[in-house]
């Protein structure tokens, strides 16, 4: 495959002990040579195996000294992109990474577009199209197991057990063809029970895959967790114990919260979008005013609701109208100031309500922290656990072509049982192999291609 000689800047912008320039492609030898020099100023050659030196960094057209610096040489196919590899490993001020980048284009590489080194690893054949996808996965993890999880898809796990699947199912197609081209040699009977015995174990497989699909979505994306109560309650409290951290600003001025904060959390491995609002009630001020409309909409749009209550003080209209905002959302009473004591009215009006879990907390104090920790994982969760062992699916392209591949299988099985023709059942059969083909990439346009590699960073 001859492709152009790519660069791009692999480490992240911003001042750091080292910035990383990497090149790939044909031509990567020779930019390389145009570039490094030993520390007494002579050329190099990087003909041969992998090689690692120390050298000075030059301008390929004025030979002036950028850097020095090490540089590393993987000649294809053992690299990551499958191709001659240099990587130029430079001192990592945010001047000197970017001249060196211009210097790698003036020695006649052309800069990456996103995700183009990992698009060139999948095309070169170094991964299937899952493990690429996976690798931005491992990149944005959250917690420790997403980052399992997503090294695990890197691996290939989740790809051999499609390609599994695909194998069973080409044999089972096999079958069938022959059935159809020489029926002296089977009756369509027998090969209809053929159909549905394997067809209905390789569901079974599919569907293992399919249930680990909404967990494996949250340990990538996340669960969008509003904090929301009237002001003065401890939410930006509560935010900041969750996180261990003073990240929200705390007094007892109602009103201090005037905008959303964001921040992501790690509970129990399972990532949560903490999002702290505005006390919710009625005020006069502009700003305040737009923070509680952004409260509002936060309600509506989150996964899982933490409604925070001053257990000391008895409910309020406030509390009563957050209380019918959150109706039949998935949501946590989470009761604050436990060690002040909880007052008798608002006790009665927790007893009446309806919640998935109601948590006595102290946040300033950090008492139940952990305890309302195990709630949260014990909802978002529900019956599925967190197994090391687990294949969890993290895309949703590939939960979408799964589900349409159980629904040709399925389709198959129905056709074998109710005695279809074997032709009709052998359609069904390669229309399912053909979608587990696009969830790894065998089957796959350039279109989607750049569509997959284009939210990927520069310089992966």
């Amino acid at each position: 495959m001859n492709l152009e000689t790519i660069a791009a800047i692999a480490t992240a912008l911003g001042e750091a002990s080292i910035g990383v320039v990497r090149v790939s492609g044909e031509n990567a030898k020779a930019v390389a040579e145009r570039m490094v020099r030993t520390p007494k100023g002579r050329s190099v050659s990087f003909s041969g195996p992998r090689k690692i030196l120390y050298g000075q960094i030059v301008h390929p057209r004025t030979e002036v000294v950028i850097d020095e610096g090490i540089v590393l040489w993987m000649p294809g196919p053992h690299s990551y992109t499958a191709e001659d590899v240099v990587e130029l490993q430079v001192h990592g001020g945010i001047q000197l990474v970017q001249t060196v980048l211009e210097a790698t284009l003036a020695a006649g590489a052309r800069l990456a577009e996103p995700g183009e080194f990992t698009k060139r690893a999948f095309l070169n054949g170094r991964m299937d199209l899952s493990q690429a996808e996976a690798v931005m996965d491992l990149i944005r993890a959250k917690t420790d197991f997403a980052g399992r999880v997503a090294l695990q898809q890197v691996q290939g796990r989740f790809s051999e057990e499609v390609r599994s699947i695909r194998r069973a199912l080409i044999e089972l197609q096999a079958h069938v063809e022959v059935t159809i081209d020489y029926p002296e040699h089977d009756v369509e009977a027998v090969a209809c029970e053929q159909v549905v015995e394997v067809g209905t174990a390789l569901m079974r497989r599919i569907g293992a895959l399919l249930d680990g699909a909404k967990l494996g979505q949250i340990l990538r994306d996340g669960v969008a967790t509003a904090i929301v109560g009237r002001p003065n309650v401890g939410k930006s409290s509560l935010l900041n114990a969750l996180l261990r951290r003073d990240r929200a600003i705390v007094t007892d001025i109602p009103g201090t919260t005037r905008d959303v904060l964001e921040e992501y959390v790690n509970v129990r491995g399972i990532p949560l979008k903490l999002i702290d609002t505005a006390g919710i009630r009625e005020t006069s001020d502009v700003v305040e005013r737009i923070g509680v409309d952004k409260s509002r909409q936060s309600i509506r749009e989150a996964e899982l609701v933490l409604f925070v209550l001053d257990g000391t003080m008895p409910p309020t209209p406030e509390d009563v109208e957050i209380l019918q905002s959150t109706q039949g959302l998935k949501r946590v009473l989470v009761v604050n100031k436990m060690d002040a004591g909880i007052h008798p009215e608002l006790a009665e009006f927790v007893d009446g309500a309806e919640a998935a879990a109601v948590v006595h907390v102290s946040a300033r104090e950090q008492q139940q922290i952990e305890q309302l920790e195990s709630e949260i994982a014990r909802l978002v969760q529900g019956e599925m656990s967190l197994e090391r062992d687990t294949t969890y699916m993290t895309n949703v392209r590939q939960k979408n072509l799964l589900e349409v591949a159980t629904t040709d299988l399925e389709m198959a099985i129905d056709a074998a049982q109710a005695g279809a023709t074997l032709d009709l059942i052998a359609v069904h059969l390669q229309s399912t192999y053909e979608e587990l083909g696009l969830v790894i990439g065998e089957e796959t346009g350039e279109d989607l291609l750049d569509e997959i590699f284009s939210r990927f960073c520069l310089g992966k």
